[in-house]
Order: structure tokens, then sequence, then C-alpha cells
């Protein structure tokens, strides 16, 4: 059996090799189709990979609550993260925070507010810069660092002002802004500290720092008509072993102060990063389904080269069946001849893959992700469309009488 099953490799490749440049052109529809795949799933692995290294970093204290319900779909947890177009549904309030912030085993408490409005300086910000209204505490429970100046103080004029550092080069045309004022909605704030560059764009937040201006929650209060709207709370325990209790105490006290109503999430651990996780491979999946039609068209291409194949080696068909070759033998030949063919195209579509990840990645903040389940993915697909495509021209190669066959040429 071993003999034979090598006999056939030797046969199927040497069929391959006096075609070809018709043997790579087939393996082009599947190297496409595999490589687009690749590149997918790769980079949105690496980039929902940066919101759990993000956690990860924080040590495991860390716990997120979101307003509304937990829920029953990935796309309700998506809409859910914290951004500037839903929080008027929020349901977290300042009384929320200010209890947890005195519950036992919290180092630190820390709202956000994303607020949106129009922000000026020596010239215009982009006009979808972030603006956080928030609490000192945000820098000790998010790690933030402040490069120049100082974070924000409820001992200083509440009309200060915290800013990123693109956000300082966007406005000022340098990052070296402390004493400078910036205008929000019309009110001047003076900026006293440039965080630290973070090149985090994408995180579990929902907020670009490099890019934000943070400002005291109380003035937050005051740009939002008196309103304090809270999209997400930061809860950041004394040691990782008392998270756990942190959490169940976040439970109580919340469901004490909303009523028993369960409107609010208390995320910890890998399920800060599940809503973002969940958007990326949404994404992943669809583009995935797209790039699967180069895939169907490559098995396609594949079905054509090997029936042509089959007609043009009827007589060698006849012959081998005179010799003894079963229908089964046949199959096997010709079955391995259509999965060389989709798993060259595989192995060559999942080195592409990774290559046009990486060129793309050099654009973005991120890098693709190496995995064992994309290089399998890319294998069982290969492997898939070998034998989906490769079963018709084997058994109508299989069927053909050898007498017929034989005469065919005579």
């Amino acid at each position: 059996m071993r003999i034979l099953l090598i006999n056939h490799i030797q046969n199927a490749q040497q069929s391959l090799k006096s075609n070809r440049l018709r043997s790579v052109l087939t393996m082009f529809g599947v190297m496409i189709g595999v490589a687009s795949i690749t590149t997918i799933l790769s980079l949105g692995t690496g980039a929902s990979k940066i919101v759990t290294d993000q956690v990860d970093a924080l040590g495991g204290t860390i716990a997120v609550v979101r307003p509304g319900a937990p829920s029953q779909s990935p796309f309700e947890d998506v809409a859910r993260m914290p951004n500037r177009q839903n929080f008027a549904a929020s349901t977290l309030t300042d009384a929320d925070l200010l209890s947890l912030q005195k519950l036992d085993h919290v180092q630190a408490a820390a709202p956000l507010m994303l607020l949106t409005g129009a922000v000026r300086a020596d010239s215009i910000a982009p006009s979808n810069t972030p603006i956080v209204a928030t609490t000192p505490d945000l820098a000790i429970v998010n790690s933030l660092e402040v490069r120049e100046g100082q974070f924000l103080d409820d001992d200083l004029n509440p009309n200060t002002a915290v800013i990123g550092p693109q956000l300082s080069i966007d406005v000022f045309g340098t990052e070296e802004s402390i004493g400078k004022g910036i205008t929000i909605r019309g009110k001047l704030f003076t900026v006293i500290g440039v965080l630290e560059r973070t090149n985090m764009p994408v995180n579990y937040n929902g907020v670009d720092f490099d890019t934000a201006i943070i400002i005291n929650k109380n003035s937050g209060r005051i740009l939002n008509q008196g309103i304090i709207q809270i999209q997400q709370i930061n809860v950041r325990a004394d040691s990782i072993a008392n998270l756990d209790q942190v959490i169940i105490n976040t439970n109580k006290i919340l469901l004490k102060n909303h009523a028993n109503e369960g409107d609010f999430t208390v995320l910890s651990g890998e399920k800060i990063a599940q809503p973002t996780n969940e958007l990326f491979y949404a994404i992943a999946g669809v583009t995935t389904a797209i790039a699967a039609i180069s895939l169907l068209v490559g098995g396609i291409g594949i079905m054509n080269i090997m029936l042509v194949s089959v007609a043009e080696r009827t007589r060698e068909i006849g012959i081998r069946k005179a010799l003894g070759a079963s229908n089964r033998d046949i199959v096997a030949q010709f079955l391995i001849e259509s999965l060389a063919l989709s798993i060259g195209g595989g192995i060559a579509g999942y080195l592409l893959g990774y290559l046009t990840a990486f060129a793309i990645s050099s654009f973005l903040t991120f890098d693709p992700a190496f995995s064992w389940e994309i290089g399998a993915i890319a294998l069982v697909l290969s492997i898939g469309i070998g034998t989906l495509f490769g079963l018709y021209p084997a058994f109508r190669a299989a069927r053909k009488d050898p007498i017929s066959a034989l005469r065919q040429y005579d």
C-alpha cells in the first residue's frame, strides 16, 4: 500500500512537471484565495491581541464597568464600547463612581466621560479629537505617564487640561505646550501636562490618548450642560488576589444603587478585550467569506484542468486498467494530482499572505500575529479545495472503459 502511494505521488509529480506552466497558473487561484484569508486573519488577530496585551500589562488588577446589561451577542458588546456617540444611553452615574471609590481593596476608580466639540488653539484640532472628562485617578488606573508637566489634580484650577503628544503637535506645532491655552466648546483651558506617547490607537478604553485632551470631570459636567454621562468606570484593585472580591463587591453596590436593575456590566481579564476582539473577528469573518470566492474560482480552475488532463490521458488510463489498476487506483492517482495543485497553491498563498500582512502593517500601529490556527486553516482549506474539486475528474477517469480508452487513439 505504501509503495503504491509513493508510485501515485511520483506519477502526479511527473504529470505536473510535464505541464509546468499550466500547473503554476492553476495554483494561482488557490494561492490568491489562501493569501487573502491569511492576510485578513493575521492582521485581525494581531489587532485584537493589542487589547489583550494591554490588559495583561496592567497586572491583572483591572475591572471595567460599562453601561447596559450583559449582552447575548458580540455585536451588542461592540456597540457598548466607549465612544462619543452612545453616551446618552449610559446608566452609570456619579454616585456609582463615589460608591466604587469607597470599596475595600479598591486602589483607584476613574470615570470616562467622552464629549464632542470644537477644540482650538494655535490651529484647529482634528474633528475626531477625543475629549475625556475624568478624575486624577485615571493616571493610576490606566498607568498613564506624563512626559512634561503634571496630570490633573483636584487642588488645581478646574480649567486645566492634559493633552496627548500628537494633539500638542496638531494644535501647537510642538510637544512643548505647557502653559498654553486651548479652547473646548468656546471655554479656555490651560495645558498643564503632555502625556507620554503610547502608540495605542486601539485599546479597551476606546480612546487614543495620543490625540486626546483630558479635563476635570466637573469641567466636563459644565461643558455638557450640567449633566454627567459616564461611559465607563475603570477600577483598579490593590492586588490581583483581591480582584475577584472587588468585582463581587462592585456588582453588589451597583445593584443596590440601581434598585436591583442589572443595567451594567463588570468585566475583567480577557473579557475586557472581548468586545474589541469580537469586532475584529466579525470583520475578519465577513472579509474572509468574500476572499473565499477566489478559493471557489481556484477550485473550479483545478477541476477544469483535471478534466482536461483526464481527456488527454485517456489512453494512459486504458493501459493502466488493462495492466490491472483498479478504479480505486485511478481515483487515487488523479486525486493526488489535484491535492498537489491545491496544497502547493495553499503553501505559496500562506507565505504570500504573511508577506502582504507585514507590508500592510508598516502603515498600521500593530504587527500581524503568527498562530498555528491560521496555518491550520490554510492547510485545511487547501486540502478541502483539492479534494472537493478533484473528486469528479478522478471518478470520471475511473469510470472509463479500458477497451474504449485504448481504442480512442488507435
